[in-house]
């Protein structure tokens, strides 16, 4: 019997605190629902290492929580180069992040790098915007956003074999 190596994608935000575990939190839920739990597997990490170690923001937890996404056990980390070899996609929330992200990827995965935002359906922003200066309503505006787009996401992986 043959191995499948699982399908890996890995979200990027900034500081790994709001937009990127969202995503993750969001897209595990989805998986898990799907039955693809092994077949895909994800993770977050930030473009920069302000909160190295630390737990989501506590507003994102909170506006995660309500929509059943628990993000309690997740920790912030810095994305590294050798991500882009044990990861299939690398999603960027942001242009400024996909930028860091294509000065730090190898040329041989420039393929690998996309924004989050191409896989939405229900929205024309390119960019999730981060919410961590703002108030609740932008945490809740992510949250739309990255469900939708997750959706987009998991459609494409469909459409391209996974099942």
């Amino acid at each position: 019997m043959r191995c499948m190596k699982a399908y890996a994608i890995l979200f990027c935000c900034t500081g790994n605190i709001c937009r990127s575990p969202t995503a993750e939190g969001v897209f595990a839920k989805k998986i898990a629902d799907a039955g693809l739990v092994g077949r895909v597997v994800v993770d977050s990490a930030g473009t920069h290492g302000y909160h190295v170690g630390e737990a989501p923001d506590p507003r994102t937890q909170s506006a995660a929580k309500v929509r059943g996404y628990d993000l309690s056990t997740m920790r912030a980390r810095r994305v590294e180069r050798a991500d882009f070899e044990r990861f299939d996609l690398v999603l960027a929330m942001d242009h400024d992040n996909r930028a860091f992200l294509a000065r730090l990827c190898p040329p041989s995965s420039s393929h690998k790098l996309k924004l989050m935002m191409e896989y939405a359906h229900g929205y024309t922003d390119s960019q999730v915007p981060d919410p961590y200066g703002g108030g609740p309503k932008g945490f809740d505006r992510v949250l739309d956003m990255l469900e939708d787009a997750t959706e987009g996401l998991l459609e494409a992986l469909r459409s391209s074999g996974l099942k």
